[in-house]
């Protein structure tokens, strides 16, 4: 075979498989277009050493928006659906080119973590729904600024729901900080904005240090609190570390706009975890001196679980008499105490390192 016709028989293979290859073009890039001409079935354009490209009817509905100021010869973008169609013509869609580029610039606000504004549109029990430019965007609750986060007591949707459709139609500034095209998953962050600042701010405190602060939110697994010194910053005192009494809910210890100290117990990723506990008496240190195994004492029952009830001894002790005490039987359990009422225990054994007095029913004699 003669190079001439060995070099036809390349060509020929290309032009059958890979017409991209040879045209330069390939499905999914954006192009340069010029309106040549418009039918009511289609729009023709010049895609230069391209060739012609087309549009249907359908895409020409789709793109309504962008045809509505476009004449003849006028340069627009242009997404390649296909190489080469049954037509002979290079398949465009307009509607699509211009959603690549607003994801294109969604990801550079991404890349550079640029702000941008948004305007609120709906809301779920979840976050706030935006749209950009045509694009859904997703504000998670998590990701409001400490400033707009909703403060609703044992965790209610209904009550959350409520506090987010306060933002319906107001603006917020945020930034990009996950997106996905293929998915149409676009989710931006009020709290990133203000990040940087709070993390600059944070560097002043050490784990450790005891702070000033004013109560300014209560929540069922614990209240905010904002740093007098430094109000942009706002911690947060788990339930469990408001007092070293057992506590149902944390209204019980503290409420809104209480001035209180408290103690910094970590720092991680811009949020702060605080502790009242532990600038108060700990009763446990000295709980041997007034508890011993085998002594009968008066407890008021405070709350059932699966596993037993408990048992308050005094203000700030509470016991544990297991459910083995009653055959393993929770109704059993609730059948021989009640709720707020006084009974005879004797102290089976004290564990003051676990924060652990276990109860028996008294003997009967």
């Amino acid at each position: 075979m003669t190079d001439i016709k060995k070099a036809d028989t390349i060509i020929d293979c290309l032009l059958k498989n890979s017409p991209n290859l040879i045209f330069g073009l390939k499905e999914g890039e954006v192009v340069e277009a010029r309106l040549l001409k418009r039918t009511p079935k289609a729009a023709f354009f010049d895609l230069g050493k391209f060739g012609t490209g087309i549009i249907y009817r359908q895409e020409i509905f789709n793109a309504k928006e962008i045809f509505k100021n476009l004449k003849e010869n006028d340069p627009v973008s242009a997404k390649v659906v296909l190489i080469e169609n049954e037509d002979g013509y290079v398949e465009l869609s307009l509607s699509e080119a211009g959603r690549q580029k607003i994801w294109q610039k969604l990801k550079e606000f991404e890349e550079k973590g640029e702000e941008i504004k948004i305007k609120i549109i709906a809301a779920n029990s979840g976050g706030l729904i935006a749209e950009i430019e045509g694009i859904k965007a997703f504000l998670p609750v998590s990701q409001l600024s400490t400033e707009h986060y909703p403060r609703v007591n044992n965790g209610s949707k209904e009550k959350i729901l409520e506090e987010l459709k306060k933002f319906v139609e107001q603006e917020l500034a945020v930034k990009v900080i996950d997106l996905n095209p293929r998915n149409n998953k676009l989710i931006v962050s009020e709290k990133e904005i203000s990040r940087q600042d709070i993390n600059d701010s944070l560097s002043k405190y050490n784990v450790g240090d005891i702070i000033d602060g004013i109560i300014s939110g209560v929540a069922s697994f614990g209240a905010f609190i904002r740093f007098t010194d430094n109000p942009q910053i706002e911690g947060l005192v788990h339930i469990s570390e408001l007092s070293h009494k057992l506590i149902e809910n944390p209204k019980e210890i503290v409420k809104i706009d209480d001035n209180v100290k408290v103690k910094i117990v970590e720092i991680k990723d811009g949020r702060v975890n605080l502790s009242l506990k532990s600038l108060q008496p700990n009763p446990w240190d000295k709980v041997k001196e007034k508890y011993k195994a085998d002594q009968e004492i008066n407890g008021t029952i405070t709350k059932f679980n699966p596993f037993g009830a408990f048992v308050a001894l005094d203000p700030e002790i509470q016991g544990i008499i297991h459910i083995s005490e009653f055959n393993g039987n929770v109704e059993e359990m609730k059948n021989r105490l009640e709720l707020e009422k006084s009974y005879v225990f004797r102290i089976d054994s004290v564990k003051p390192e676990e924060k652990r007095i276990i109860l028996k029913l008294r003997p009967v004699k």
